[in-house]
Parts: C-alpha cells; sequence; structure tokens
C-alpha cells in the first residue's frame, strides 16, 4: 500500500513533478491556437497547415493515451513518466526550431506521443504514492495547479507572441522539462501493476491512430476535391472498421467494445462527442477571429478566453455537487444549451468588436455552460460501469473528446467555407467565423437533446470524481486508475 503523506517532503516534491509535468501538456494545449497567426505569416503556411498544426498532436495524445497509460503500469509508472516528460520537451525544442510548415508538423506529432506518456502518468503517480487519506487532497491539488497552468496558458502565449516570438510557445516546455525530469528521478518513487502481462494491443493503437490520420487528412485537404482525397477517406473508414474488428476479436483489447453495452455510458460519450467537438472549434477559431477580423494583439486574444477557465477553476466543484443532489439529466441539458448561446452571441464578434459589450458576455455564457456540464459528464461516465472498469471509462472519454477536437478542427473550416488563405482576409474569415458559430451551437444543442432523451439519474453509492477541480478546455479529467490490464 501506499504510504506517502501529503505533508512530508517526499509528498511535496511528487506532487511538484506531477504538477510540472502536467501543466506542460495543459498549456501546450491552450497556448499554441493564440500564436497560429504569427506562425502561418512567419512560415508563410496556409490554413490547412495551421489546422495540421494543432491537429498533430491531438492525433497522436488521442490515439495513444490508453496505451501510454498501461505502458506505466507495466514498466514503471515514473520511468515512463520521465520519459515522456524528456520525449515531449524534445519535440518541443523541435517545434521551436523548425524551419518550415512541414517540420512544425512533424515535431508536433512527436508532442503528442511524449503527451500520451506523461499526461496519465501524472495521475498514476499520485495514486501509486500518496497514502489512501491523503489521495483525494492530493489529486485536487493536482487537478486545481494544472488547472491554474491551463488558465495563465493563453495570456502566457500571447505574451510569448507579441514578446520573444512564436517559438517560445514551444520552447518554454524545455526549462519545465529540466526541472520536472531530475525531481522524478530523485523524489518520486517508482511503481508498476504486477498483474499485467506485458502484451500489449499495439495493433489496436495503430489502427486507431490511423484511422483518425486518414480521415483528417480527407476533411481537411476536402477542399481540392481530388481522387486522392476519396481514396483516403475510403482508406480512413476501412481503418475504423478493421480497428472495431480487431478490438472485438481480441482477448485483452485496448477498448473492450463490450464497455459500450451500457446504454449510459454511450449516451454521455455521444454528450461528449458533441460538446468537444463544439468546444475545439471554437477555441481554434476564436483565437484566428480575435486577431485577425477584429485586430487584436496575441496577448489581447489570449486573455480574452481566460475567463471560461477561470469560471471552471471557481465553480466546477460545485457544480459536480449540485449534480449529485439533483442528478446528471439537467445539468448535461442545460450545459450545451448554455454553450450554444454563448457560441451565438459571438455573432457579435468582428471588426471594431468591444470586449465589454460583444466578447465578455459571450466568453462569459459559455463559461457559465461549461461549468455546468463537465464534472457532471465526468461523474455520469464514472456511474455508468462497474468500479472495477471505471478507469478505462474515462480513458474512453477523454480519448473520444481529443477526437472529436480532431475531427472538429479538421471538419469545421471546410464546412464553414474557409479558403486556404482564408485567415489573411478579415472581411473572409469574419464571415466564415459566423457560420462556423453556427454550426458550433447546432452540434451543442444536438447534445443537448441527446443527454435529454437518454441520460437517467446515477444509481445509489456510484463512483464520484476525484478531480473536483477541473480547468482544461480541451478534454474532460482521467479519472482513477485506468485500464492498466487493458492493454492487450
Amino acid at each position: 500500500m501506499p504510504d506517502v503523506r501529503i505533508a512530508t517532503p517526499q509528498g511535496k516534491w511528487i506532487l511538484l513533478t506531477t504538477v510540472l509535468g502536467s501543466s506542460m501538456a495543459m498549456l501546450d494545449s491552450t497556448v499554441v491556437n493564440v500564436a497560429l497567426p504569427r506562425i502561418g505569416r512567419d512560415l508563410d503556411a496556409n490554413l490547412a497547415a495551421l489546422q495540421w498544426t494543432v491537429n498533430a498532436y491531438m492525433l497522436t495524445l488521442a490515439g495513444l493515451i490508453l496505451l501510454g497509460g498501461s505502458l506505466g503500469d507495466h514498466y514503471g509508472r515514473r520511468k515512463v513518466f520521465v520519459i515522456g516528460v524528456v520525449w515531449f520537451a524534445s519535440a518541443s525544442l523541435l517545434c521551436g526550431l523548425a524551419p518550415n510548415a512541414g517540420v512544425l508538423v512533424a515535431a508536433r506529432a512527436l508532442q503528442g506521443v511524449g503527451g500520451a506518456l506523461l499526461t496519465p502518468g501524472s495521475l498514476a503517480l499520485i495514486q501509486a504514492s500518496f497514502h489512501p487519506d491523503d489521495r483525494g487532497r492530493a489529486v485536487g491539488l493536482w487537478s486545481g495547479f494544472g488547472g491554474i497552468g491551463a488558465a495563465v496558458g493563453p495570456f502566457l502565449g500571447g505574451w510569448l507572441v507579441d514578446g520573444p516570438g512564436w517559438r517560445w510557445v514551444f520552447l518554454l516546455n524545455v526549462p519545465l522539462a529540466l526541472l520536472c525530469a531530475p525531481i522524478a528521478v530523485r523524489h518520486v518513487p517508482e511503481s508498476a501493476d504486477g498483474r499485467t502481462h506485458g502484451r500489449f494491443d499495439v495493433l489496436g493503437a495503430v489502427l486507431g491512430a490511423l484511422a483518425l490520420a486518414l480521415v483528417t487528412y480527407a476533411l481537411i485537404e476536402a477542399r481540392q476535391g481530388s481522387l486522392v482525397v476519396a481514396v483516403t477517406a475510403v482508406a480512413g473508414l476501412a481503418a475504423g472498421v478493421a480497428f472495431v474488428y480487431v478490438e472485438k476479436r481480441r482477448p485483452d483489447p485496448m477498448m473492450p467494445l463490450d464497455i459500450f453495452k451500457s446504454r449510459q455510458f454511450t449516451a454521455v460519450n455521444l454528450v461528449t462527442l458533441c460538446v468537444y467537438a463544439a468546444f475545439s472549434g471554437f477555441f481554434f477559431l476564436t483565437a484566428l477571429q480575435l486577431q485577425v477580423a477584429v485586430g487584436w494583439s496575441p496577448l489581447a486574444a489570449g486573455t480574452a478566453l481566460l475567463p471560461t477557465t477561470v469560471l471552471m477553476l471557481l465553480f466546477s466543484a460545485r457544480s459536480g455537487a449540485l449534480a449529485d443532489r439533483i442528478g446528471p439529466r439537467i445539468p448535461l441539458t442545460v450545459g450545451p444549451l448554455l454553450c450554444a448561446a454563448g457560441m451565438l452571441l459571438m455573432l457579435r464578434v468582428g471588426p471594431g468588436a468591444s470586449y465589454v459589450l460583444d466578447v465578455l458576455p459571450a466568453v462569459l455564457v459559455l463559461g457559465s455552460g461549461m461549468v455546468t456540464l463537465v464534472a457532471p459528464l465526468t461523474a455520469t461516465v464514472l456511474a455508468s460501469v462497474d468500479t472495477a472498469r471505471a478507469g478505462l471509462a474515462s480513458g474512453i472519454n477523454n480519448a473520444a473528446a481529443r477526437a472529436a477536437g480532431l475531427i472538429a478542427v479538421a471538419a469545421l473550416p471546410l464546412l464553414a467555407g474557409m479558403g486556404p488563405e482564408a485567415y489573411r482576409s478579415a472581411t473572409a474569415f469574419d464571415d466564415a467565423f459566423h457560420r462556423a458559430m453556427l454550426l458550433c451551437a447546432g452540434v451543442l444543442v444536438l447534445g443537448a437533446v441527446v443527454a435529454f432523451a437518454t441520460v437517467r439519474p446515477l444509481p445509489p453509492g456510484c463512483r464520484r470524481p476525484e478531480c473536483r477541480t477541473h480547468g482544461s478546455v480541451t478534454a474532460p479529467p482521467l479519472e482513477g486508475e485506468r485500464a492498466r490490464k487493458r492493454i492487450g
């Protein structure tokens, strides 16, 4: 049984290590959007390249995050976490030195691999190290400080882009890693799960990532209308079918399909796909809109989005407590509707927009909707399966959210009619942005309808989330001990 107490020096070192590690990935997910216009200008990149700058990272992260967690369980959580930190920092250095968009996209994909190792590893180290009496508090501090990192991200990203330049958005990870990795090696105890058997569902992970990659490519390049795009789309769908076939046939798969026999679990993941697709599309395009169409600096654009994360940090725990009393159906219905209203308010944001009169009301309504739904969504995911599978359910839900964001960033510009050079024209981008906000609002309304029609009250005595405070806007929090024996 783990016995480190949080008040001891070692406990504080462990907490610092995990916060630093998770903050690297959390910061990266929030700062890059702010830097995109400058990246495009400096590297002479079109909109598709900017989409890939975001999506290359999300692709490998979403495809490998379940596998990354189980690698730590088998080979040692500290070891895999440190490898992830070093890998992430090395890829970040390559991003910061990238001479062109192609190298940047490749380096971002490598960054996602590092993120898949360190993101689940940071929580696993807490669960494997701290005494059970202190574990809840440690997880709360970890998620709270990580949320602060997410809140600082847009502001910090804007300041770096305006000051030393966009490359420092990535180079910032190097000193963080130089601090984090030695502390982990010196102060964090090694742990592993002796029940793991050493076989990993590498084929399932590869097929899942390949399906996402091919479909994403087809969506981003669909404007060309070429035979290559059509073939890629069909190949992506075929890879998806093969992934389902492999997962169904393997005795110990990465994503056991029988977990979807729970109607509640399936329903909540459908809601997750809707809301996180809309969130990812919103944050990707709004960071561009505020700079391209409104004419604000990167610092002003990043700071403008700060209230969403602050609201989540302040009120996510209270939202979870409210959902415990009234059940998840109302929050999961009202939350997406509030978010949709916030995105409709963004229709007022264009050239000459006022922050106080136009942007802030939309961001506050959106943040209120996110507060309303994120904690109940996590609780419902955990309660919809057996306790032994709660970690697996959380991992699948987190990966689904990231995959939804990946597809949204690829598809939304296409559906909104954005051309390859749209972000270079304030008028063209503004028109397409408004169409995109209508699409995002429609997806959120669909999520609300699904929640109202399918979500049921939680059973008594079901498992509750450990991460009561949450500040990430890109994915729901990872919870519990992951499906350590599921990557077969």
